[in-house]
């Protein structure tokens, strides 16, 4: 299909940038295109102006600091998977990239695009949660940064303002003791998850002394689970991730699905996290 017309700008200045979203309420920015054009083509969105951001400089780049890692939000995820600095630092980001659709998608979508997009089946809003990250954003109003539980707000929907834009995403780095995990469930190698799962576990003296559990897939926006965290603090590596499907079984409720029975959903959101709290932990051991 064709996409509905549009006007197109290309700024080379954040402010001209801003300045265009924030004189059209049905304007969109665009980043890689690897959501936007699709839905474009689909005819399932009709902006009025596209404000391409490829040409601006400084959205890009990931940078090291004490205690995060600073990614440029117009940094393709291709480049970020391959970074050096985010395997040894931030290696939950790595292997959630490497569940991102395929290869050639990574290669042209960017990190803050997946992340404005706010699709609930993405791996790296609920890598975002799981690492406690933040957004900068800056928008008519200034510069400001937003916390990811605050971030996201419902489904394709996030806190930013008519105007705003993702600049950068700062994630904290996790421990050097601590494992990570991304797992999930599709029908083929790059689909949507069905299910999904990250996890951050840390041990001390062979037993679970900190977690972050955060799914994807399975409500409109990525879940954080506490009553999971919870529930495996002090346990040793083989009874947490037992304990998480467990707990998350008990507590989650996966929203509904056409293709899927609600029973099966909460099978695989037990199956997510019982690998996903075993890979952490086994790595952190």
């Amino acid at each position: 299909m064709k996409p509905p017309p549009f006007d197109y700008e290309a700024p080379e200045t954040l402010d001209a940038a801003i300045a265009l979203l924030g004189g059209d309420e049905d304007a969109k920015a665009l980043a890689g295109g690897q959501s936007l054009v699709p839905l474009l083509s689909l005819r399932l969105t009709y902006p009025s102006l596209l404000v391409d951001l490829r040409r601006i400089p400084g959205l890009d780049g990931i940078e090291q600091t004490d205690g995060s890692l600073v990614i440029g939000a117009m940094t393709r995820q291709r480049a970020a998977e391959l970074d050096d600095r985010v395997r040894e630092s931030c290696p939950l980001l790595g292997k959630a990239l490497t569940h991102v659709a395929h290869p050639q998608i990574r290669s042209r979508g960017t990190v803050g695009g997946s992340i404005a997009h706010a699709d609930p089946a993405s791996e790296l809003p609920a890598t975002m949660l799981a690492l406690g990250g933040k957004a900068r954003i800056a928008g008519p109003g200034g510069n400001r940064e937003v916390d990811a539980e605050a971030l996201f707000t419902g489904l394709l929907t996030t806190a930013l303002e008519p105007g705003e834009l993702i600049t950068a995403i700062e994630l904290p780095t996790p421990p050097a003791n601590a494992g990570s995990a991304c797992v999930e469930v599709t029908r083929r190698r790059g689909d949507y998850a069905q299910a999904g799962c990250v996890a951050l576990v840390e041990l001390e003296d062979g037993s679970v002394a900190d977690s972050a559990v955060a799914f994807f897939g399975i409500a409109d926006r990525p879940v954080r689970a506490p009553e999971v965290e919870r529930a495996i603090a002090g346990l040793g590596p083989a009874e947490a991730a037992h304990e998480a499907a467990d707990a998350a079984t008990r507590t989650i409720e996966p929203g509904s699905d056409p293709e899927l029975s609600d029973d099966y959903r909460l099978h695989l959101v037990g199956v997510v996290v019982r690998r996903a709290v075993e890979q952490a932990a086994k790595e952190a051991k």
